[in-house]
């Protein structure tokens, strides 16, 4: 049985602990039945910055049955309901002969493409693309089968875990390492559409990396930019994100996707939280150096004659700090100055001779 990795590699990119992190725009049902639309979406995506754009591999019989019955037909507070399961899953389908378009214009921009197969069928189709490395989503990261098909294929796997225990999380590595797989990486994900953001549980985050020792990143579905810039701030070595061209016509999807014309913001604010994250230093900062002049130091407030023993009143702690340290100020007073000492020099240890 093999060991987890801390990091993986996607298309010559190093993903995990330390690396800027991993930005990928997920086209979902968002082409809306039109390749045009999906191959200008791509095109946004990559002019925005992202590192790589995400379809989804599914038919609607590999998915569900066509049926009214309970269960198959969707309720509650979805953005779906009263939809069957497979007319939606119909709809919202990427045609498989649309890949090889849609790979070879995302290769063309230089961002890579890979695919969610939402059912082992899908993979040979996805193979024959060279697809680099496969996603599980968060309604199949109890599949167990479909993580070892994946996972055989020796391509590294994603896996979001929306809905997971953290038990659920570990049978799911479980059985990649059972297929001999290390290249595996987890999301933090809630798979409410779209999610609450006082659901989004950034703090899991920190948590899973700790626990499962695999690069952890954060799969979007909160409407706006905070919840994905806070997780990069926390350390998330990947970010997904739904995104669209435009809501009008509105797809399956669009209620939770990000517009493209706000998707260059982004992914630069991803990366901007990332810079900030830094290392566990402290002070003084290279850009912070010049600043330390402007610190309080001890000065003398009166005139002090030679000889003279220092009282409270002569000197205090005031800008700028080219005396010594205020730690000092105690051990000054009742000290006798072997120099003059006028009113706004600094307090050094050179006037006690």
């Amino acid at each position: 049985m093999s060991d987890l990795s801390s990091s993986i590699e996607i298309d010559g990119r190093k993903i995990g602990p330390g690396e800027p992190p991993y930005i990928i725009a997920e086209l979902s049902a968002n082409h809306g039945g039109s390749l045009t639309r999906a191959l200008a979406i791509i095109e946004g995506a990559a002019a925005a910055g992202v590192d790589a754009v995400k379809f989804q591999a599914y038919t609607p019989e590999s998915m569900t049955i066509a049926t009214d019955k309970p269960g198959f037909v969707i309720e509650g507070d979805n953005p779906w309901k009263g939809r069957q399961l497979y007319d939606l899953y119909a709809e919202a389908a990427t045609p498989y002969d649309w890949f090889p378009d849609l790979y070879a214009h995302a290769r063309k921009l230089g961002i890579t493409p890979f695919t969610t197969p939402f059912g082992a069928d899908a993979i040979p189709m996805l193979e024959e693309l060279d697809n680099p490395v496969y996603k599980i989503a968060s309604f199949e990261a109890v599949d167990a089968e479909l993580i070892k098909a994946c996972t055989r294929t020796g391509k590294p796997l994603l896996i979001s875990t929306g809905m997971c225990s953290k038990e659920d999380i570990g049978r799911s590595l479980d059985a990649v390492r059972a297929q001999g797989g290390d290249q595996v990486a987890i999301f933090r994900c809630n798979s409410g559409y779209p999610a609450n953001l006082d659901e989004a549980n950034l703090l899991a985050m920190p948590d899973m990396a700790e626990s499962f020792a695999v690069p952890v990143g954060y799969s979007d579905h909160t409407i706006g930019h905070a919840a994905a810039i806070a997780a990069c701030a926390l350390g998330a070595n990947m970010i997904e994100k739904h995104v669209i061209d435009t809501i009008d016509p509105p797809t399956p999807d669009s209620s939770f996707s990000m517009l493209l014309d706000d998707f260059g913001d982004f992914v630069g604010l991803c990366h901007q939280a990332y810079r900030a994250r830094g290392q566990v230093l402290y002070g003084p900062f290279e850009n912070e150096r010049g600043s330390l002049s402007f610190r309080r130091s001890l000065y003398a407030v009166t005139d002090i004659a030679a000889g003279a023993e220092i009282r409270p009143q002569d000197i205090r702690s005031v800008r700028p700090g080219f005396g010594l340290h205020p730690r000092h100020l105690d051990e000054i007073i009742g000290r006798k100055t072997a120099v003059a000492v006028e009113r706004g020099d600094p307090i050094t240890w050179d006037i006690f001779g």
